[in-house]
């Protein structure tokens, strides 16, 4: 009996860890968003802006999903080149927001990018020329957090609302259950935790 207790104890914990971990690298100001609204969490925003890397098909299809809600009239789009011999990442994802029916006219390219720092940076540079107050900003669960930390860094004085892909190739609801998973969230909190003592991470 006290060996069940034992086992079942730490299935508790393992599980629980598991949950805080993942509320904690995946914010979401729009969890309980149907629809966008006048006010609130779920209110429209200037821009979406999401960043390239991990899955880049997922988070674009997710900003393209929020931009056909309504929830803003532009999508800007950040990430260099991935082989440097191709196009950007940033005109790629512009690329497959246009076959999904978005107008050119709603997209904005920002190419120069390679790390999360350099998608800050650089793209709250343009939003705070294109006067954006407030964006929403797409990317993977597992990469929110730091994304978000970077993006509050450069992007003082615009209202930053994190909204993650909640499933990729890279991440799901199951994460957890593998050590991909697990290497995926500690060097995300790891990275997350230099990030907020230094102001900013290069990678």
């Amino acid at each position: 009996m006290k060996l069940i207790k034992f086992v079942l104890a730490i299935i508790f914990l393992f599980l629980l860890t598991s949950f805080l971990v993942s509320i904690y690298l995946g914010p979401d100001k729009l969890r309980f968003c149907n629809e966008p609204s006048s006010d609130g969490d779920c209110a429209k925003v200037d821009a979406i802006v999401v960043v390239s890397g991990g899955d880049t098909k997922a988070r674009t299809a997710e900003a393209i999903k929020l931009y056909k809600q309504g929830y803003a009239p532009v999508i800007v789009f950040s990430g260099a080149a991935a082989d440097k011999s191709g196009p950007s990442n940033a005109k790629v994802m512009q690329r497959q927001a246009m076959d999904a029916g978005v107008p050119w006219q709603a997209t904005k390219i920002e190419e120069r990018s390679e790390t999360t720092g350099e998608n800050a940076e650089n793209t709250m540079r343009m939003a705070k020329q294109n006067g954006y107050k407030s964006i929403i900003l797409v990317t993977s669960a597992y990469h929110q957090r730091r994304a978000l930390l970077e993006f509050n860094y450069y992007g003082k004085g615009v209202d930053i609302k994190p909204h993650p892909v909640s499933e990729d190739k890279d991440w799901n609801r199951y994460w957890f259950l593998t050590p991909w998973g697990w290497n995926l969230a500690i060097s995300e909190i790891i990275k997350s935790t230099v990030a907020a003592t230094n102001g900013v991470d290069r990678t």
